[in-house]
């Protein structure tokens, strides 16, 4: 049965180590961080030697078994680093690192991460790992994950926070797991015996959400109005400009008529080649809005660029946000339905 991150932790606590882990997931900070405490707590076991393949294309899944049966020059025990980045190894690497579970070699580790996870990754070579060590998938944080997540680095870094200041370091940080736990870092040498409020924090803290077009569409075909609204406004104080965010925006919106109008859903995704930790997100937004919506929203994205190139009436940043509020809630519709052209 999978682990949780908080059960691999306190797996790794314990004496013994499994012979294979998989560790798989797309927040790269919290997969880097779960691998660095495995392989620190392997040493401390005794695997002072380690062997890493890039399962990469072209790569020789022989090297996994020859790595297996090699000899240690240097020590008796040895951790075997696999690294398989789209978390597919193929027909050869599935059998080859079945085979391995099946008889894994004395005195040896195989770790196995992979930066790419879905839950339509699933295939059989990897309940094979999970029968014989451990499956660890790591999934992006939820908002509620996340302050929990936050409160916890910050008292392991010594920091003390009111629950204001950690409501605040939620949302400047958008889900940044990278740039929040820079922030902490940094607030672990300022703060000092500090206990943090809100006020003291903002202070101190830098504004490291990541204010892009990509995270502004995601919010808005993600259903939540607010924080693409916020996204917008972070994006206007920086000094960026309409034009410059509209090539996204257009592209997303054309990509949701194509898929609005496909016969198949699951066909319109694979002729999209949409990764399949994306799909959720642009099914979520077909269920709210039809055809007609997302036609009508694309009709006020491109007014939108034809206001902000000079070429059209109107206040381009007020229709953008209309734009938004109608692709987050498509009730909305009818704020654009009459004056997009």
């Amino acid at each position: 049965m999978p682990l949780s991150l908080e059960q691999l932790r306190r797996h790794l606590g314990g004496s013994e180590l499994k012979p294979v882990y998989f560790l798989a997931g797309e927040e790269h900070l919290l997969l880097i961080e779960a691998a660095d405490a495995l392989r620190a707590r392997a040493r401390e076991l005794g695997y002072l030697e380690r062997d890493i393949l890039d399962a990469e294309s072209g790569f020789d899944w022989d090297d996994l078994a020859r790595a297996a049966s090699g000899m240690s020059l240097f020590a008796s025990r040895k951790v075997i680093d696999l690294r398989v980045p789209t978390g597919k190894p193929g027909k050869d690497g599935a059998a080859a690192i079945t085979e391995y579970c099946e008889r894994p070699p004395p005195d040896t580790v195989l770790l196995i991460t992979a930066t790419q996870w879905s839950k339509q990754h699933a295939a059989a070579w990897v309940d094979v790992v999970d029968a014989a060590g451990a499956f660890v998938p790591i999934w992006p944080l939820k908002t509620n994950e996340l302050y929990d997540w936050i409160s916890q680095r910050l008292a392991s870094r010594g920091v003390r926070a009111q629950r204001d200041a950690i409501e605040v370091l939620v949302e400047r940080v958008e889900g940044n797991l990278l740039a929040a736990a820079q922030e902490i870092d940094k607030l672990a040498l300022l703060a000092g015996d500090t206990l943090l409020d809100a006020d003291t924090l903002e202070n101190l803290v830098a504004d490291s959400a990541r204010y892009d077009a990509f995270k502004l569409t995601d919010a808005a075909l993600a259903g939540d109005a607010a924080r693409a609204l916020r996204i917008l406004g972070g994006l206007r104080g920086e000094g960026e400009q309409v034009p410059a965010l509209m090539g996204w925006v257009l592209n997303q919106l054309q990509l949701m008529v194509r898929l609005a109008s496909a016969a198949n859903p699951a066909q319109g995704f694979r002729a999209e080649r949409i990764w399949p930790a994306r799909e959720g997100l642009y099914r979520k937004a077909l269920q709210r809005g039809s055809l007609v919506h997302w036609e009508t929203c694309l009709a006020q994205a491109a007014k939108i660029d034809r206001i902000s190139k000079g070429r059209g009436a109107g206040d381009a940043w007020v229709e953008f946000e209309r734009l938004l509020a109608a692709m987050a809630l498509p009730r909305s519709t009818a704020l654009i339905r009459n004056i997009a052209i």
